[in-house]
């Protein structure tokens, strides 16, 4: 238990990193690719002249940052869980936070790494 807490705490280090560097990007549009013009440098623009890459990257950046918000949400919930609790005391729902918070890290850097 306290090996995951603290491979837990190191990954909220590390969001936390990323997101202060000002790292993160958007999701994908939902344009189809007949209504997308390419231009000579590869760069696909949107019907309504905006780079699809640009408006991806600020979509994956949206949910990254609420993505993150959920995380430190979620790690308060655990912390004062095991504040109340004894050190002898075994919670199957701070077993579950730790497994959503894991989650939620796991999808934060996937979409950290596409860019």
């Amino acid at each position: 238990m306290r090996k995951r807490l603290l491979r837990c705490a190191a990954i909220l280090s590390l969001v936390a990193a990323c997101l202060a560097q000002g790292r993160g990007g958007g999701g994908a549009g939902s344009q189809g690719p007949s209504s997308m013009e390419r231009q000579p440098d590869g760069d696909v623009k949107l019907p309504n002249g905006k780079s699809q890459k640009d408006e991806i990257l600020k979509a994956e950046h949206a949910q990254n940052m609420k993505d993150a918000q959920e995380l430190v949400d979620l790690s308060e919930q655990l912390r004062d869980s095991l504040s109340k609790n004894d050190r002898y005391v075994l919670s199957l729902a701070d077993l579950k936070k730790t497994d959503d918070i894991e989650k939620l890290v796991k999808k934060i850097r996937a979409r950290l790494r596409r860019n």
